[in-house]
């Protein structure tokens, strides 16, 4: 399957071929959710995505240092280093030289990607930002402190996927409703992710919220390792969930401002994220001894769901096609990333 989509996308260049399977692999592997909607994209569409997904896990997995192997000082080192390297793919593009497709393979095709669809470069160095955050950030007092943070570990997410996804409107007006929905899933996770990012040293609740129901860290602490409710943390959790229902609010209207065929994609991860949303209240906010999780019977219905939706678009286009383009939207006046 990973041959058909990138001689879709036209990618024949063998090395560059090998980086998009890295990244596809990183996908597949770490974010069952979003491959799955991956899946309901054109087959020309889904490297891109892969690529994107591929460099943000790639990054991702240097700060967390699953391993435990690294200092903090590694880390930044190792953050450094894939910032200048990045830096050089991107201003590279399409002529990405040995040195990304080296120590750092998905940078090969994350610069091949941001290159075809034109996406803005400061979009990629805001994300940076936020990773090199997360190494002694460990705490956010506001929501507007989390929101810093989450501009670049989420919001651009969204923004990054805009000129791959298409739109029919100008795309500026669809970038506030992706960059919500970057943040809603990013929200979601914090939820589903609580007690595993208490064990990393982190807290993505604002303090605010904690004082306000008067929770700190030792009754957080103490509710992982209890593997026991408490009512006071389940009310800010609860106000957490209601907050991240108010951002999936804000980001739906974007689908339909969304090429018609990248529509079922992202309706589905909406439904699956918003699914883990639904568990997690089903399990009345129990979530820092266990990881909830959309059941695969469910996710299976939702996938058929929009494979059902993306048949109907394409039956459309078939049969008036003057009144859709496959194409993404060509990017807005002033907005290019190329050099």
């Amino acid at each position: 399957m990973t041959a058909r989509e990138l001689d879709a996308a036209g990618v024949t260049d063998p090395r560059l071929r090998r980086a998009y399977a890295v990244c596809r692999e990183l996908n597949a592997r770490h974010g069952r959710t979003y491959f799955l909607a991956t899946r309901l994209l054109p087959p020309a569409r889904r490297p891109a995505v892969h690529a994107l997904y591929g460099f943000a896990r790639w990054a991702d997995e240097i700060v967390d240092d699953l391993d435990g192997t690294r200092t903090v000082g590694e880390r930044a080192r190792a953050l450094a280093e894939l910032e200048e390297e990045l830096g050089e793919a991107l201003r590279a593009g399409l002529r990405a030289g040995p040195r990304a497709d080296g120590s750092v393979p998905v940078l090969r095709a994350l610069a091949h990607t941001a290159s075809v669809h034109r996406i803005d470069h400061r979009l990629f160095h805001d994300f940076m930002a936020s990773m090199r955050m997360d190494l002694d950030v460990t705490d956010y007092p506001t929501y507007d402190d989390l929101y810093a943070y989450m501009h670049g570990s989420a919001a651009v997410i969204g923004l990054q996927m805009l000129p791959v996804l298409g739109t029919v409107v100008p795309r500026e007006e669809a970038e506030p409703h992706a960059a919500a929905l970057g943040i809603a899933f990013q929200l979601t996770n914090f939820l589903r992710d609580v007690g595993e990012d208490l064990d990393r040293g982190r807290v993505y609740l604002p303090a605010e919220v904690l004082a306000e129901h008067r929770v700190d860290r030792d009754l957080l602490r103490w509710c992982r390792d209890t593997r026991r409710g408490h009512p006071r943390v389940r009310a800010v959790l609860r106000e957490v969930a209601a907050h991240t229902r108010s951002v999936y609010r804000d980001a739906h209207p974007g689908i339909a401002l969304l090429d018609p065929v990248a529509r079922p994609c992202i309706r589905t991860a909406f439904t699956l994220y918003g699914g883990i949303l639904e568990r997690i209240e089903a399990a009345d906010h129990a979530v820092l001894h266990r990881r909830v999780a959309v059941p695969g019977r469910r996710r299976a219905a939702v996938a058929l769901d929009g494979l059902a939706r993306l048949t109907a678009v394409r039956l459309r286009r078939r049969l008036a096609p003057a009144r859709y383009t496959s194409a993404p939207a060509r990017p807005a006046p002033g907005r290019s990333a190329l050099p």
